[in-house]
């Protein structure tokens, strides 16, 4: 989708307006594109420092966001949406820069359930069937993306996500712990979570989230809606100099080596570099003795196909908060063009020869063989569905 020239240097009446970006993050391996741009120095050819502050929670980011703590975070992409609706406890108008990443995320299930004779969603749904209580499964963000992949697999098998388990909210690296003490029977989180569940001995993989839809949207890079119209400038920087660190991830294997190894430090993951690689690198195992070189890794360039921020995908978030009966009826682009700040996005690229699509809309086809449009949202899928119909 692209070429790569020499990188382009924001000058003059381009600068950013701050010197200095203070960019929030969760530790998770999709923060690499912003822990690289800032330990690469990607950041400086744009006139920019930014300054990665690794966040508690999510909450905790859609807080400091808010509050304007930070000037931009790593944030779900669901979570955007929903704090710029009202769904996620506070609303503020919204703005998402550059898409981080697509794939890499999973469901994870207890060595308990495995005892019981769940390996899969078949298993586990005659499993629920039959227990005389509720399991309980965590994610990771009430209207983010763990939620959603959580509930879509779940519902794909027959299980109603808000009827037949218990619900909880657990921030990533707190999972592992979580299940080893039985709090929870399986959770849906980001890497290198899910890989830290099987090392540790408390859990297996039962599905990736690129199983459940090929190639899906995952991280953004956000802002406040007032925080783009007062530094524009900045915004743009901090999206060349971030999509210049998602090409550099992409380029080789070698470089995510590299990228792991970086992002593995005790001042942002804190956690084993091999923990990180394998599956960055899309070599998976699931705990059972099965191991794969994933068809659908994680990506955080794909020549521009997984930066670019395409209404669509936002669009999909907000069919399924109407899907869980958290959001009635809503002009799905209106809100997205809302949003999605693809004239920023769009001056970036072309500063740096990253093509565009010719429309923000793309069309993707589901684990269940639902195909999303974004051009047809109400024909996907209509508010209050009944999830075993799906």
């Amino acid at each position: 989708m692209s070429t790569q020239p020499p990188s382009a240097r924001v000058e003059g009446s381009d600068r950013p307006e701050l010197e200095e970006v203070r960019v929030g993050y969760i530790p998770l391996t999709d923060c690499a594109s912003l822990i690289m741009a800032a330990e690469l120095g990607f950041d400086r050819r744009y006139g920019l420092r930014i300054v990665p502050e690794r966040q508690a929670s999510w909450a905790a980011v859609r807080d400091r966001l808010v509050a304007g703590e930070l000037h931009a975070s790593q944030a779900l992409y669901g979570q955007v949406y929903g704090i710029h609706t009202g769904l996620g406890g506070v609303q503020e108008a919204m703005n998402i820069l550059i898409a981080l990443s697509r794939n890499g995320q999973a469901i994870t299930l207890s060595r308990t359930l495995l005892a019981h004779g769940v390996r899969d969603g078949e298993s586990l749904a005659r499993h629920l069937a039959q227990a005389t209580q509720r399991a309980t499964f965590a994610q990771t963000f009430p209207t983010g993306t763990h939620a959603m992949w959580l509930y879509y697999w779940l519902a794909a098998h027959g299980i109603d996500p808000m009827h037949d388990i218990h619900r909880i909210v657990v921030p990533p690296p707190d999972m592992s712990i979580n299940l080893r003490r039985g709090n929870m029977d399986g959770f849906c989180a980001g890497e290198p979570w899910n890989q830290h569940a099987i090392l540790e001995g408390v859990g297996f993989t039962v599905a990736t989230s690129q199983q459940i839809w090929p190639d899906h949207p995952e991280k953004v890079l956000a802002t406040t809606a007032r925080f783009t119209r007062e530094y524009p400038a900045t915004a743009r920087a901090l999206i060349c100099a971030v999509l210049e660190a998602a090409r550099w991830l992409d380029a080789s294997p070698a470089n995510r080596v590299r990228a792991a190894g970086l992002i593995a430090a005790p001042h942002h993951l804190d956690i084993a570099p091999a923990t990180i690689q394998g599956r960055m690198l899309g070599e998976y195992e699931d705990g059972l003795g099965r191991q794969w070189q994933d068809a659908h890794p994680m990506q955080f360039f794909a020549d521009g196909e997984a930066s670019f921020p395409w209404l669509s995908d936002g669009m999909w978030f907000l069919a399924q908060h109407q899907r869980w009966g958290m959001l009635g009826r809503v002009e799905h682009e209106q809100i997205a063009r809302s949003i999605h700040r693809t004239d920023l996005y769009a001056e970036a690229a072309r500063a740096l020869g990253v093509s565009l699509p010719a429309r923000p809309l793309r069309s993707s086809v589901l684990m269940d063989g639902e195909v999303w449009d974004g051009s047809r949202p109400d024909r996907y899928l209509p508010p209050h569905a009944d999830p075993r119909a799906r």
